[in-house]
């Protein structure tokens, strides 16, 4: 199985642990990526015409290598497309740039199928979802919208969508101890190595990082990517999508994750992935 990403942070997050889960369950892959961090479907639109338009341009691949040539030359079986996390709810910024995109894959590996990664909402402590921000919209907001705006993208165009953010959200859901947000004016009286609370969602990591000009140490909040658990969900529903197995069966896991909160990610993934009603459990 090889399978090329025409993406962002949001799609190289699952080459974290898939291509170990895949060799665990003696299963054949090759991933390749053609992302940019942040990068929009308007942005790989513009990235291709730029180098359609000069035979000289070469943007992707470190800047060796045109897209149409990554897509020719690699005899791909998959290739996933999706948006930038932060225009993801806005249904607006898909078109025409995903039916543009969609067409061009189409034209230089005909052979291959085209499927939607459905991205994911920001933890409930990042700043654009707060009642003062100028998304005005909360984390289950900025979901629905985004699950609406990735189920359109995909019926228009007859394509299947990876749920990771359903995903996300039924582990949300069904945390024992799920994540709540805080004051953010503790962060000015916090010391190292003490930390905001993190625990009990897959999106998020807080760390502590210094300054290379001033030396001083400061937190950094990345409360828009998966953290560990969080790649491991993610490569669980790409695993179980892609292969067509059922989720719980996988029984690699990673040294930074406890096997029970390995199986509860699992049995989230394959909740996901089945047609099932998403419902709360009882705890894990």
């Amino acid at each position: 199985m090889k399978i090329l990403s025409i993406g962002n942070s949001f799609s190289n997050s699952v080459q974290r642990y898939l291509p170990q889960m895949c060799t665990s369950l003696g299963l054949s892959l090759q991933l390749g990526a053609a992302s940019f961090g942040g990068c929009e479907l308007r942005r790989h639109w513009s990235y291709v015409k730029a180098e359609e338009n000069d035979p000289d341009c070469r943007i992707y691949a470190g800047g060796a290598s045109k897209l149409r040539d990554i897509l020719a030359n690699g005899d791909w079986d998959l290739v996933t497309i999706q948006q930038a996390s932060r225009e993801s709810w806005r249904e607006e910024s898909y078109e025409p740039y995903a039916a543009n995109l969609i067409a061009y894959v189409k034209q230089y590996a005909p052979q291959c199928e085209i499927i939607v990664q459905q991205t994911w909402a920001y933890r409930a402590d990042a700043p654009q979802l707060q009642p003062d921000s100028e998304w005005q919209i909360n984390q289950l907001q900025m979901q629905q919208k985004l699950r609406a705006a990735y189920k359109k993208l995909a019926a228009s165009h007859g394509l299947r969508v990876i749920p990771c953010g359903d995903a996300v959200q039924l582990a949300r859901e069904n945390e024992e101890a799920p994540f709540s947000n805080y004051d953010p004016n503790m962060l000015l009286f916090l010391r190292w190595p003490d930390l905001p609370p993190q625990s009990g969602d897959v999106v998020g990591a807080c760390y502590w990082q210094k300054d290379a000009v001033s030396g001083e140490l400061s937190i950094v909040r990345d409360l828009t990517h998966l953290n560990c658990r969080g790649q491991y969900l993610q490569a669980a529903v790409w695993c179980a999508f892609i292969y067509g197995l059922n989720a719980e069966d996988i029984r690699f896991v990673p040294e930074e994750l406890g096997d029970s909160d390995a199986a509860f990610l699992r049995r989230m993934a394959q909740r996901a992935v089945e047609p099932l009603s998403h419902t709360k459990e009882g705890g894990h």
